[in-house]
């Protein structure tokens, strides 16, 4: 992973003042219809897979009292494709530079709100929630912090630009990143000015002060690397316990999440979990997964099971308030100048279509894949017979292979499938083809390929996975596709 202090971050929009709280989301269709003229430029950019768009991730996540978020920065505002994707899609914004020390007040006492009202604009226009980065972080600052060395003064400086930000949008923004990146990978503190000027208490010190500017908003912790049990989250997790203990407001930690395809650590659900056991809410608030350049098919598939991954281990934490991916398309996004040779991290493509990791992040919110045409309501899944299976198995003492082959037997064409099994009793995956394959409890998933999600009426698709097993090498009696019961053969 990467010291982000090496990264640009995005920047946020700030909005009017509103209820805070999880709250539902509008259609797709009420963002696009006051969008304008910006978004109607933009449909011939969109994907049109389907004759209608699939649902909002916006809608899907609301069904589960979340929020799916995007950093957002207002300078790509104008390219319509980056605006419609994110009118349509997010219920959360966050300002990807707009709201840092540096956007903010480059000079003592010079204030600069252009780019971070542009962002809490763009959030009362199209009913999303505002959420703050950062007020105090090591990085992206300006020099004349950097340079003090008095701690009365730098506890001034400190204390003056949080009542500044988070005064002025205050009951606008939802939460805040009020400190950012503390911890060195073993779990010792970073050397920033704050902590080698005024030490440990900085923290607290921050704290504080964003509840007295803003006593509405939930006040949250962030940093990267943490998304597994690990030194660094351990070191979190008792600072934490501290300030909780000693009565400093601590409402929430956001936990970065800048992976690698094939990385999720296997401790992500438990780490959050053991947050929120602490009585604070959790967020992966900057999501996205990189992969080698030009991605090959394997690490896309890889990469939508990781995004998939993800989404199941925050919808098994209650206390997980949802997801934010780290930019609305791979073409926006800050991966490749930082790590040459990775990225196409996001969701979309730089053509703003999108990628298996959409599909598979889509399907794990439960989002409905749409049909029809453009404006067209929602309708019931296809009905029982629409698709037919084959399932075979080659054992061996302790695993097998599985080859599926689906058939689409509906008289309409797949634009893309989401196939789901239940696998029987000590049958467990390892590895898949073909397909962005995972496993939850018995359930198997396999999420298309970018190359294979088209199929025609009548036409089949194949793919295959390793699994181990304990004596029962069975296909499941019971599959569907695209929620369709599959007739199994």
């Amino acid at each position: 992973m990467h010291d982000a202090s090496t990264r640009q971050q995005p920047e946020v929009d700030v909005r009017p003042a509103r209820a805070r709280g999880r709250r539902s989301t509008v259609a797709g269709a009420t963002a696009l219809a006051v969008a304008g003229a910006t978004v109607a430029a933009a449909a011939a950019l969109l994907p049109t897979a389907h004759a209608a768009e699939p649902e909002p991730l916006r809608d899907a996540a609301a069904r589960h009292g979340r929020t799916v978020g995007v950093a957002l920065s207002p300078g790509h505002l104008s390219q319509p494709g980056y605006a419609a994707i994110a009118e349509r899609e997010f219920s959360l914004v966050v300002a990807e530079n707009a709201m840092k020390w540096d956007a903010t007040e480059p000079s003592r006492g010079q204030f600069s709100w252009s780019q971070a009202d542009q962002v809490a604009d763009f959030a009362t226009r199209h009913d999303t929630e505002l959420y703050g980065h950062t007020l105090v972080w090591h990085s992206q600052l300006p020099g004349w912090v950097d340079g003090i060395s008095d701690p009365a003064d730098l506890r001034d400086a400190m204390t003056d630009h949080v009542a500044a930000v988070a005064g002025r949008y205050a009951g606008q923004v939802d939460a805040w990143d009020v400190v950012n990146e503390m911890w060195d990978e073993d779990g010792t503190r970073r050397d920033s000015v704050f902590q080698r000027v005024l030490g440990d208490g900085y923290i607290a010190e921050a704290l504080h002060a964003a509840r007295a500017a803003d006593p509405q908003a939930d006040l949250c912790l962030n940093d990267y690397n943490i998304e597994g049990i690990n030194a660094k989250s351990n070191a979190m997790y008792d600072l934490v316990a501290d300030l909780k203990a000693d009565g400093v407001p601590v409402d929430c930690v956001g936990l970065q999440a800048h992976l690698i395809g094939g990385q999720v650590p296997s401790t992500l659900q438990a780490n959050l979990q053991r947050f929120a056991d602490l009585g604070v809410d959790v967020r992966l608030t900057e999501l996205d997964i990189r992969v080698p350049v030009p991605a090959s098919a394997a690490s896309l598939t890889q990469q939508a099971a990781d995004y998939r991954a993800v989404t199941e281990a925050c919808l098994a934490v209650e206390r997980c308030t949802g997801i934010t991916v780290w930019g609305v398309d791979d073409g926006h996004s800050w991966v490749p100048d930082v790590f040459p040779g990775q990225g196409a991290a996001l969701l979309w493509d730089a053509s703003y279509q999108p990628k298996p990791a959409y599909t598979a992040f889509a399907a794990a919110w439960g989002a409905d894949p749409g049909d029809g045409g453009p404006t067209d309501p929602p309708t019931d899944p296809p009905a029982d017979g629409d698709c037919a299976v084959t399932w075979t198995a080659n054992a061996w003492a302790t695993g097998y292979t599985g080859s599926v082959t689906v058939t689409n037997t509906s008289g309409v064409a797949w634009p893309s499938w989401t196939l789901e099994a239940e696998l029987p009793a000590g049958q467990r995956l390892d590895q898949g083809w073909s397909a962005a394959w995972s496993q939850s409890g018995p359930t198997l998933s396999a999420v298309n390929a970018a190359w294979n999600g088209s199929v025609a009426a009548g036409a089949s698709v194949s793919v295959g996975y390793n699994a181990s097993h304990t004596g029962d090498t069975s296909a499941p009696d019971a599959v569907t596709v695209n929620g369709a019961a599959c007739a199994i053969g």
